[in-house]
């Protein structure tokens, strides 16, 4: 660009200046936030949540499947592990994070 260019485009009114100022970008710097929140935080929350519960309301005689795909029946439940019996006369320990899935009435 060189100096008459320059010239003649501040003679002529220069470029155009942006519209709406700063504000507009908060706006969807904020609503990016919202949706992002509804559509992801939210769900993730709630599906917390019926874990929490779910793990909460265990109790012996339950059949449960772990993260690790072992399948086994709750013998005991302590405050942070389970008693599972997972074959005739074997019992393992696990933690009560691990077990994922309830497997009662399905059988």
């Amino acid at each position: 660009m060189n100096i008459l260019t320059f010239t003649l485009l501040q003679a002529a009114g220069g470029a155009a200046q942006p519209q709406g100022g700063g504000w507009t970008m908060w706006v969807m710097l904020i609503l990016i936030f919202v949706v992002m929140y509804f559509f992801m935080i939210r769900p993730q929350r709630k599906q917390q949540k019926e874990a929490e519960q779910f793990r909460n309301s265990l109790q012996a005689g339950d059949k449960v499947v772990t993260i690790g795909g072992i399948f086994g029946t709750i013998r005991e439940v302590n405050d942070n592990t389970v008693l599972l019996t997972v074959d005739n006369g074997v019992t393992i320990r696990v933690a009560k994070s691990a077990v994922q899935k309830d497997f009662t009435a399905q059988q």
